[in-house]
Formats: C-alpha cells, sequence, structure tokens
C-alpha cells in the first residue's frame, strides 16, 4: 500500500525564498468548496485520456472527496468510461457490478464487501461508498455508451485472481477448468500467506510455480470470446490470469532486492491500465479513464530521489507511454487527521499528522496562507525555476511513523516535474470508514521529537 520510502537526513533544508513564495501566492487559485473551482483544472485537462488523481496519504477525507468531485464531473461532462483504482482487481470487479446494474449487492457499502484485507478502510470508508452509489445512478440513466466502470489495478490478489480464472473456465469449458486447477495448486502447499512462497521459492527451499501461471495465463490469451456477451467476462479472466503470473513474480521480488518488487507491482498497474483501456476503446469508442492512486505511483518518478534510486511507477510509464494524454494531479496537505496504522496489519486509528517540515514542499504551501487552493504548473510564471529546485515532499501510506518522520515519510522532489497540477488542503480531516474496527481515537499521544523527526 504505498509503502514510504526514506531519505537521508543529513541534508540542511532551507525555507523558501520571499520571491519563490511570492510567485506561488500568484498562481495558486483559492479553493472554496463549490464546483467552480474545478473549472480551471477540467480547462486543463482537456482532451487527456488518462487522469491521474494522487493522494499524499491513504487516509485523508478532503483527498477522497476532491477526487471524488473531479471524477463525477470527468464523468457525467466528459465521457470518462473507467474509474481504476490502487485496489485488487477481483475486489473492484464486484464494485462493478454494482455500478452497472448487476450482481446481488443492494447497496454500495455491500458492493464494497470483497475489501477485506488490511488496510480495509482504503476503500470502504464514506466518500467511496458515496461515489459508488452515485456511479450506479448515473449508469442508470444515460445509455451503455455512457456508462463508466469501477476496476483494480493492483496485483494482491494471486489466490482471489486463481479462484476467478477457475470459475470462469467452469462456466465455458469444465476441461480448461481443470488444467487450470492443476497448474495453480503448485501454490497448494504454501497455504495462503503469498510472502511464505516467495520465500520459500527465492531461498531455493521450493521450485517456482512460475512455468504454471505462465501456461495458464497463455492458454487464456488463446481462447476467443464465446460471443459477444462473453467479451467482458473473458477479458476480466484474462486480468485475472495475467494478475496471478505477475503476483508470482512480484512475490519472489520481494526477497531480490530494494526495487524489483516496487517496479514490477506499478508496471502491472500500467500495463492494466493500458489493457483496460484497449478493451473498453473497441468497437470504436475512444475511452477515458480517471486513475486514483497515492502521489508515490502516480507523480512521475524521474522527477524524484526514488526514480534516481532506480524506481520507475505509473505516472512514469503512462506518460512515457501517452505523452499529453495523460494529466497528472497531486495532493498535499501540511497538518491534520488521518487514518492510519501504527504496524501494517494492525488497526486503522484517527491519528494527528505533525505539521510539515521546514524546506519541504508542504510547509512552503502552508506559507502561502491559504486553507486550501489549486496550482497548475503552467501558472507558475518566472516562479517555476525556484519551486523545481528540490524540496522535501511527504509521503503517508497506511503505516504512519510520526516518530522517525524525516526518514520514514519525506523523499527529494522536483514537484512540477512530478505533477501538472497539485490541489493544497493545509489542515485536512480523517476519512470515515464504514467498519466498526476502524477510525477510532489514538489512545496515547505520539512522541513527536523535536524538529518533527
Amino acid at each position: 500500500m504505498s509503502p514510504p520510502r526514506g531519505t537521508s537526513p543529513f541534508e540542511d533544508e532551507q525555507d523558501a525564498s520571499p520571491a519563490l513564495l511570492e510567485g506561488v501566492r500568484a498562481a495558486a487559485l483559492p479553493l472554496s468548496g463549490r464546483s467552480e473551482d474545478l473549472e480551471p483544472l477540467l480547462e486543463s485537462i482537456g482532451d487527456a485520456r488518462f487522469v491521474l488523481l494522487g493522494e499524499a496519504t491513504h487516509g485523508t477525507h478532503e483527498f477522497y472527496q476532491a477526487r471524488a468531485a473531479l471524477t463525477r464531473r470527468l464523468v457525467s461532462e466528459h465521457g470518462f468510461t473507467a474509474v481504476a483504482v490502487e485496489a485488487d482487481w477481483p475486489d473492484a470487479l464486484r464494485v462493478n457490478a454494482f455500478v452497472h446494474g448487476e450482481g446481488n449487492d443492494r447497496n454500495a457499502a455491500s458492493a464494497l464487501g470483497n475489501f477485506q484485507r488490511f488496510p480495509k478502510w482504503m476503500w470502504r470508508n464514506r466518500d467511496v461508498e458515496e461515489l459508488v452509489t452515485w456511479l450506479r445512478a448515473h449508469n442508470a440513466s444515460v445509455g451503455p455508451e455512457f456508462r463508466a466502470g469501477f476496476y483494480g489495478l493492483d496485483l494482491y490478489s494471486l489466490h482471489a485472481s486463481m479462484r476467478e480464472v477457475v470459475a470462469y473456465l467452469e462456466t465455458v469449458d469444465p476441461a480448461a477448468a481443470q488444467r487450470a486447477r492443476e497448474r495453480y495448486s503448485c501454490f497448494d502447499h504454501f497455504g495462503y500467506e503469498p510472502q511464505a512462497y516467495g520465500a520459500a521459492t527465492t531461498y531455493a527451499h521450493a521450485e517456482t510455480c512460475e512455468a504454471a501461471v505462465q501456461a495458464q495465463l497463455m492458454e487464456l490469451q488463446r481462447r476467443a470470446p464465446l460471443n459477444t456477451r462473453d467479451e467482458d467476462a473473458r477479458f476480466f479472466a484474462e486480468q485475472n490470469a495475467q494478475l496471478a503470473a505477475d503476483a508470482e513474480g512480484y512475490y519472489r521480488a520481494m526477497y531480490a532486492g530494494r526495487h524489483e518488487g516496487w517496479n514490477l507491482r506499478d508496471t502491472h498497474m500500467a500495463n492494466a491500465a493500458d489493457a483496460l483501456l484497449k478493451h473498453l476503446s473497441r468497437k470504436g469508442r475512444k475511452a477515458r479513464m480517471v486513475i486514483w492512486a497515492h502521489n508515490s505511483h502516480l507523480g512521475d518518478a524521474r522527477a524524484t530521489q526514488m526514480g534516481d534510486q532506480g524506481e520507475l511507477n505509473l505516472g512514469q510509464l503512462l506518460r512515457e507511454r501517452h505523452g499529453d494524454a495523460t494529466y497528472n494531479v497531486g495532493f498535499t496537505t501540511y497538518t491534520g487527521v488521518v487514518i492510519a496504522a501504527h504496524e501494517w496489519d494492525e488497526p486503522g486509528l484517527r491519528r494527528r499528522i505533525q505539521p510539515a517540515m521546514a524546506g519541504s514542499y508542504e510547509h512552503l504551501f502552508h506559507e502561502v496562507g491559504l486553507p486550501s487552493f489549486l496550482l497548475r504548473m503552467e501558472d507558475l510564471g518566472e516562479a517555476a525555476g525556484g519551486l523545481h529546485e528540490r524540496r522535501l515532499e511527504r509521503a503517508i501510506g497506511v503505516v504512519y511513523a510520526p516518530r522517525t518522520e524525516r526518514w520514514s515519510h519525506y523523499f527529494h522532489a522536483d514537484l512540477p516535474a512530478q505533477f501538472d497540477a497539485v490541489l493544497h488542503y493545509d489542515e485536512t480531516r480523517a476519512l470515515r470508514p464504514l467498519d466498526a474496527d476502524s477510525g477510532h481515537e489514538e489512545e496515547d499521544a505520539p512522541d513527536t521529537y523535536p524538529f518533527g523527526l
């Protein structure tokens, strides 16, 4: 879930010059909460086919709220046909069925029911529930060519995806389903923890299942749809088979080196986005897609310290493949409250975000003096040069570690090269989870250390 990467703690971070601050202040467009706030952003997006909407944390209400508002406008007014998110493919397909008026779920909260692994609050929250409810109503009011789907791009669902491949084949070719079962049975003696498979095969305690998942993927790719009605089901199954093949490699790559797993994961997400757009564009339809993911996935990695160290990401790959057809929006906050865990697989708690460190983009935006604003990089003028000088940028995933924040959550970046625009919210609120086991107040205030460390 977009784990933060650290940076060296030894550089001296400098505050912004008065000239730079004034340049940013002059370019900033205040946000009032009205629909008109989005007009300049929609104007800049223009004909882009991929609109990437980031977030600086996985637990901030304002980020989800703004992304949902922009998504509704893009779908209803600009013909966008897909909302693709940093979530697993089979889990999101249940939501996709619901927004198309299919399946057995009677409401959005139920349709989000497959999102049960950590961190549930990332998709099982009120803002997503409201967007999914709106998508269903929108789709019910327009023709098929104007309906929008909900899809997942991530690759953590190894076992669920294998089950979905078998389930599809059972409906069209029971003999092929049996072949799939036999191939996927390679994973059986590792249990349901893919990390166990990765560790065992990396350290030569067991043979890999690479040949098995690749063989299953190739067989499914050769299978033509039975009819027009089968096109979606076959494509969905093929994507699950592709996910299983990529996930097999990902869980081995986790133990192979620092960047291999990250790069494989983001390459999978970029390939999934491209495959989905191609599928939705068949029969002459020009599909357009909104993508929701963390800033660390969507901000062009080439403009960051992580890119210097060998990481690529989804935003970089889509820019390289599609150029100006990609429009990239980042989100930042100075302080507030977030839903985040202390450790992986622990409950999500309402936790106070420390004020951003001096020398960071977030601190500079706080000094602008507006509660929230839109900054389009095209509006910066002479200030662009100063803002291009690399500064600290904060990334909080599903785990927040304020005691080691400088090392755990900051990296250097050239923000105008990362994003085409940024939405800044100076003080933010936590998401509203759907589940009772998320969103409790943190019991003990964290020891914040001096200087935000």
